[in-house]
């Protein structure tokens, strides 16, 4: 079975036991970009994988979700921020640059300018890790957004604590995702991976200490506090964080970003 990995800090809690303790037989594990792995999903190269909420959205009818795990948080996260050389308030016609590495982060962005900010910006696509040179503003995420930069900036943007701020409510950034059509044929392996995922949340609990030692020496660029930044992230995707991504899809599709979603079908083994 082909598994997929968004090889960012935020994600490899839930990987931390298949990584370093024991890994999961007769899967293999794809590391990359949210957006990577996106369209992995998409064109049907891999069986499982945590992908973009505003991609679940593109790709509802071929997929099912798990129903005990996400990427989010609730207010302020530190890893999806919007750098600008003027205020927020003042991008309206500005030029803003979209990384290539997010889809739920951009359509978040967009959002919230036109409705909270009543702005429309000039919309350019950047690499990860973009330089303002030639932009008032951009959106960085991820690793990215959390490593070193020689480069002044004058505004940083939380966009979850904005969105949290503006709508009321928390932000999904990721859900983890099955093809439908595999289902019976990887049971097995698919019950070992959500087992996996369910041991590696505990070990986080349990020790703590040596999961921020291993993240640090997997990702050594970043600078932020790892130890506080898995505090600040939700990984159980309980009854309010559905109800904070139906809030999301809603609005998204209403601006026209995303396919409508009326509801997400969960994967549930008898």
């Amino acid at each position: 079975m082909r598994l997929g990995y968004i090889d960012y800090l935020n994600c490899y809690p839930f990987y931390f036991r298949m990584f370093e303790k024991k890994p999961v037989q007769k899967i293999s594990i794809y590391p990359g970009y949210p957006c990577m792995l996106n369209k992995m999903m998409a064109h049907r190269q891999l069986d499982m994988s945590p992908i973009s909420s505003a991609t679940c959205a593109e790709i509802a009818g071929d997929v099912l979700v798990l129903p005990q795990f996400c990427l989010s948080s609730v207010g302020y996260v530190g890893s999806v921020i919007l750098v600008s050389k003027i205020p927020i308030e003042d991008l309206n016609r500005k030029k803003v640059g979209i990384t290539s590495a997010s889809h739920t982060s951009a359509v978040l962005l967009k959002v919230l300018l036109k409705n909270y900010y009543n702005s429309e910006p000039v919309y350019i696509p950047t690499d990860p890790r973009p330089v303002l040179k030639d932009m008032d503003a951009s959106l960085v995420i991820g690793n990215d957004a959390m490593a070193i930069t020689s480069e002044p900036i004058s505004y940083i943007y939380d966009l979850g604590d904005l969105w949290l701020r503006k709508t009321g409510f928390p932000v999904v950034f990721a859900v983890f995702a099955v093809r439908e059509r595999i289902i019976e044929k990887y049971k097995l392996q698919i019950k070992s991976v959500v087992s996996s995922y369910h041991s590696s949340l505990r070990c986080l609990e349990e020790e703590k200490e040596n999961v921020v030692s291993l993240a640090k020496a997997k990702y050594p660029d970043i600078i932020y506090d790892i130890n506080g930044y898995f505090d600040l992230l939700q990984f159980k995707f309980d009854d309010d964080l559905k109800k904070a991504l139906m809030f999301y899809y809603a609005v998204a599709e209403e601006m026209g970003l995303i396919k409508k979603v009326t509801n997400l079908r969960y994967l549930v083994f008898d």
